[in-house]
């Protein structure tokens, strides 16, 4: 069976641009030599072009963070939420500009990128409660005239290296809350949508951020090696496929620095005989195949218990894909706004099609194949491409032994298995049932970091913490919340003692205190 949906026309932009880098407190322009194409997914246009750093001009942006951690460290907690409070301000006035942005250089639509930036926005309003969060604890008379008290202080310069996907949430998951706790921050966003991070710098200085606290270095490998070996650098974020994240871990803490790499996944939703179908298929479609598949939280793997079951499922999943709009989804879109857009680039969309075809090969039964899906006639200029487009797809009967079952895909490609296995992911998963008793087990035993009840896409809000287990986690720190304040801060322990006439002197044992 093919995709009968419609696709709409591009919003195609109308030259190319230079992207910059941002450098205390202003627009770099890049001195390498070295450009990607930034693409302009709906229509196939290079639409700018992004600088690739070099390991100099990550020395200059760690060097200004340096110099301008010391005065950003010691102003009160408070100062700098009132930093974030009016970044917050600024970010909701802008936050249309800020999903256009998104829409046009990685392809999701209009609606689902305002979501994106609204899920952002969270993380700064939790990040302007850092006075409280970063209170410490007090213990009086720990000893005869002796106080104890914590408190959480800055590590210093951190970095984030954040992915195409979500590029305006992921590094609202990491600056907010290391600049509310002092630190100073450097960003490498993916050099496939790069824009968003050069607005959020605007919208910091415009908010009051000191110069030299908040810096943007675009680039590749070579830049991302810099960070990991930079000795100024105390910490490193990341989010991206797990052999990357692993090797940011790895590399980063050799050099002694403090890593948090979040990686790929595989997320399953459990539908049990008792389920709501029509809720369990309406959940299903719209986290396989929302913002294209493209989400480390989607669901790609659907385990249906029982034949009937999941002969069931497969009628709904079926009608329901039917109807879903394909195209550019910009908020001015012609035809107004659909509900996938394209693929990021042609290589990505290469690589998801290259995975339809091996799961035919392997042996999976190919439902709904997406790639019919095609844009109308005149769309575009004779001779230009028709964009990064990819249809939903629907497998069944997808065996654990599957190469689609096993790997990520990161594309709006659903598998159907009728029989549950383990997996090397543990990053999040659903289940759908009617049954307490089933759904208290399911959470208390299943390996994975974040659960969803009747939830497809179970990511917590702001103030819980995000992160997977097994091998979608390298490190010990989630992501935001109360895991994100731990890992931008360390523990320091006062013992305080103010005796008046004490001359005991010198003493070898332990101290007892008591």
């Amino acid at each position: 069976m093919s995709a009968t949906a419609t696709l709409s026309a591009p919003t195609i932009p109308a030259a190319v641009t230079e992207i910059t880098h941002w450098i205390n407190g202003a627009p770099v322009a890049g001195t390498s030599g070295r450009f990607s194409d930034v693409f302009h997914p709906a229509s196939g246009r290079v639409q700018s072009h992004v600088p690739l750093a070099t390991a100099a001009e990550v020395d200059a942006a760690v060097a200004a963070a340096a110099a301008a951690f010391p005065d950003w460290s010691a102003q009160p907690p408070l100062r700098r939420a009132r930093v974030l409070f009016r970044f917050r301000e600024i970010f909701e006035r802008r936050l249309d500009e800020v999903a256009a942005t998104i829409n046009r250089e990685h392809g999701k639509v209009f609606s689902d990128a305002r979501g994106e930036a609204t899920r952002g926005l969270e993380v700064v309003e939790f990040a302007t409660g850092i006075p409280q969060l970063l209170k410490g604890e007090f213990t009086e008379q720990v000893g005869s005239g002796v106080d104890s008290y914590s408190m959480r202080q800055p590590l210093g310069v951190v970095a984030g290296i954040t992915p195409f996907n979500f590029p305006a949430m992921v590094p609202m998951w990491m600056f907010p809350i290391a600049l509310a706790c002092g630190n100073t921050f450097i960003l490498k966003p993916s050099e496939r949508d790069p824009s968003s991070a050069n607005l959020l710098a605007e919208m910091l200085k415009e908010a009051g951020l000191p110069d030299g606290v908040f810096n943007v270095i675009h680039g590749d490998k070579i830049a991302v090696d810099a960070i990991l070996a930079h000795p100024t650098i105390q910490a490193v974020s990341f989010v991206g496929s797990t052999p990357i994240a692993e090797y940011v871990y790895r590399q980063g803490t050799a050099t002694g620095k403090r890593i948090q790499a979040l990686g790929g996944a595989k997320n399953h939703m459990i539908v049990m005989p008792d389920a709501d179908l029509d809720q369990a298929a309406d959940a299903l479609v719209g986290a396989a195949y929302g913002s294209a598949g493209e989400r480390c939280m989607a669901i790609s793997v659907a385990v249906a218990v029982g034949n009937s079951t999941a002969d069931a499922l497969i009628g709904k999943l079926e009608s329901r894909i039917a109807d879903l709009r394909v195209g550019d989804g910009a908020q001015d879109a012609p035809t107004g706004e659909s509900d996938l857009g394209p693929l990021v680039t042609k290589t990505h969309l290469d690589k998801v099609t290259s995975y339809v075809a091996l799961g035919v090969e392997e042996g999976a039964e190919l439902v709904v194949d997406g790639r019919a899906a095609t844009l109308p006639k005149g769309a575009l200029s004779e001779g230009e491409t028709a964009g990064f487009f990819l249809g939903a797809t629907l497998f069944d009967h997808v065996k654990p032994t599957m190469r689609i079952y096993k790997e990520e895909i990161f594309g709006p490609v659903l598998g159907v298995v009728r029989v549950s296995n383990d997996h090397e992911f543990g990053n999040g998963t659903a289940l759908f049932t009617r049954d307490g008793d089933t759904a208290r087990d399911f959470a208390r035993r299943v390996q994975a970091g974040m659960v969803g009840i009747n939830v497809p896409i179970p990511v917590p809000m702001a103030f819980h913490s995000f992160g997977g287990w097994k091998r979608s986690l390298f490190g010990d720190h989630a992501v935001h919340g109360p895991e994100g304040v731990r890992f931008y801060t360390r523990l320091k322990t006062v013992t305080s003692r103010w005796p008046t006439g004490i001359r005991t002197g010198v003493n070898t044992t332990m101290p007892t205190l008591g």
